[in-house]
């Protein structure tokens, strides 16, 4: 089983902590309608009934009709990892993906993200549990290894035998968080090694690299992280139904449309007048364009609410 439709390429909304929340993802249904979006990672908590909090509760059933929603577990406990999983399906998901990237990857004295590339027999003692429990599709998000690729390399036939449905391979090490460049030789060597499908992500911040990225791995669909929270019409430029780069002046008007329509999404799901602000403020460090550098500073240091939709207002 697959999240997307088995004859497409899909183009998926990356899994980004404080980024891809119930409200984000609802924006970009409407805007651009990604082929699958994923929720933050929820963060599984061994021992006691709070294995998942009320408000991953509520990410997880926050779901579109038409547009596939996985949802993304971290956790080092197999029990409670099983017993979330049983959650999150009571709660409507019919797709589950697990972590296995996060370079912060401890819970306890447990490891968990990307450190269990570094615990085979762990990841293995995982995985075993969590197929059988899992009744739609089941997939990871991995790093290209923890310090080097041969990492990632060994682990393909666990993950095959494991009975995964698809594997997505953030082409950075662990060991790199966020640092350096994605290698996506890597991402085409685990398509090369694998039956699995295989989603390439990292460093898809234009049209030309994302059709370049999908031509040199050769990867069934590719996933879009920070590119597409600083520029939502990524994915309809990739489908070729919107221009390929956008002059700046057109920029500037998408820009204020999409951060115009967050702050309205923002102010009815967030709590107090400062945490929508920071939400938005979040958003703008992922705004490549030169040409904003000045307007972004000052939606930066906007004080309140009526000062950024001011900036917005005035701009637009």
């Amino acid at each position: 089983m697959l999240a997307w439709e088995s004859d497409t390429k899909p183009l998926m909304l990356a899994p980004m902590q404080g980024l891809t929340n119930r409200g984000l993802r609802s924006l970009f249904i409407d805007m651009v309608r990604p082929d699958v979006v994923f929720t933050e990672y929820v963060q599984v908590q061994s021992g006691g009934r709070k294995v998942i909090s009320k408000n991953d509760r509520l990410e997880i059933q926050e779901t579109s009709e038409n547009v596939p929603l996985v949802v993304q577990l971290i956790g080092a406990d197999v029990a409670a990892m099983v017993t979330a999983a049983g959650i999150a399906e009571d709660l409507g998901a019919d797709h589950i993906n697990i972590n296995l990237g996060c370079p912060y990857g401890r819970m306890g004295k447990r490891s968990a993200g990307g450190k269990l590339l570094q615990d085979p027999p762990g990841l293995a003692r995982l995985l075993a549990a969590l197929r059988p429990e899992i009744s739609g599709s089941f997939s990871l998000k991995v790093r290209a290894g923890f310090e080097d690729s041969s990492e990632l390399f060994s682990l393909l036939p666990l993950f095959e035998d494991s009975g995964i449905d698809f594997l997505i391979v953030h082409a950075r090490t662990v060991a790199q968080r966020y640092s350096g460049s994605a290698d996506h030789t890597i991402t085409a060597e685990v398509v090369n090694r694998t039956t699995l499908p295989v989603i390439a992500n990292g460093d898809i911040c234009t049209t030309a690299g994302g059709l370049h990225v999908q031509q040199q791995t050769g990867a069934a669909g590719l996933m879009l992280g920070r590119g597409a929270i600083g520029d939502p019409f990524l994915f309809q430029r990739l489908r070729g139904k919107h221009a390929a780069v956008s002059t700046p002046g057109e920029r500037r008007t998408e820009l204020c449309g999409y951060l115009q329509e967050l702050t309205r999404i923002y102010q009815q799901l967030f709590c107090g007048e400062q945490q929508v602000l920071a939400k938005l403020k979040e958003i703008l460090a992922f705004v490549p364009d030169p040409e904003c550098v000045r307007w972004i500073r000052q939606l930066r240091k906007a004080k309140n609410i009526a000062r950024f939709t001011a900036l917005l207002t005035d701009e637009c």
